[in-house]
């Protein structure tokens, strides 16, 4: 760690939890972020800002500027600009030392395969069934720990999925086969802060997994109601039967 680190993750350092080692867990590690959107964003931002190594961002989307109310990676110089472009040059901005990998292409069975192996953390922050089912089942596959997180209208959720053991995948919660249907901001909105709020949660949970502290998420799913900012907790149990991480 040099002179420079020391001095920009001091306030890391003095945390008794994370300290120099825990920062350099950090500095040394890899990220995987699928969506460079409004989860992407804060995501993107806190793991620059705080130093991971590694990070990589897959978003096949350009900026528009229905975007700009709550996406802030991006502002208007950005607008038809690929997102992870968009994203890395403000992750560039603010910590030039690390390492960002974009790929505008959309996360295909394929690119995850390729992809999710790489990476320390996955950091969902798609915006439909389809891809979150495709990123978790990859995850299993090559066991990688998946924080999801998904906002629409005022409402939010967070999770970690960790297929080990008695900790559950996101198919226990959300069986591919039950027919959710995507809801769309383009068609139900989406409050401004709310992307914000949750997409730190995904990044403080990503942090503490690389850096090795504190609890994660794993068996819980966190839940708010924007409107009255009330905050649920319900514990998630692995479904045995689980056609994804299942015996």
């Amino acid at each position: 760690m040099t002179d420079d680190d020391l001095l920009r993750y001091s306030r890391h350092l003095l945390l008794d939890e994370i300290g120099i080692d825990g920062q350099q867990r950090l500095l040394d590690a890899s990220a995987l972020v699928i969506g460079a959107g409004g989860l992407g964003s804060p995501v993107a931002l806190y793991l620059a800002s705080a130093g991971v190594g590694r990070i990589t961002l897959v978003d096949h989307d350009t900026v528009s500027l229905t975007n700009l109310q709550r996406q802030i990676a991006h502002d208007m110089a950005s607008l038809d600009r690929p997102k992870v472009e968009s994203a890395a040059a403000r992750m560039a901005a603010l910590n030039p030392a690390v390492q960002v990998r974009t790929l505008a292409r959309k996360a295909d069975a394929a690119l995850l395969d390729a992809e999710v192996p790489r990476a320390d953390v996955v950091i969902d922050c798609s915006d439909n069934f389809a891809t979150r089912h495709l990123v978790n089942a990859a995850c299993v596959r090559h066991g990688r720990p998946l924080v999801s997180g998904a906002a629409i209208g005022f409402d939010g959720q967070v999770s970690v999925y960790r297929a080990h053991g008695e900790h559950p995948c996101y198919a226990c919660l959300f069986p591919p086969e039950s027919g959710f249907e995507d809801v769309a901001c383009a068609t139900m909105g989406v409050f401004a802060p709310l992307v914000g709020i949750i997409g730190s949660l995904q990044a403080a949970e990503a942090l503490k997994l690389l850096a090795g502290v504190g609890e994660p998420l794993a068996g819980r799913l966190l839940m708010l109601d924007g409107r009255r900012m009330q905050w649920s907790e319900i514990a998630v149990q692995r479904d045995p039967d689980c056609p994804v991480c299942g015996a």
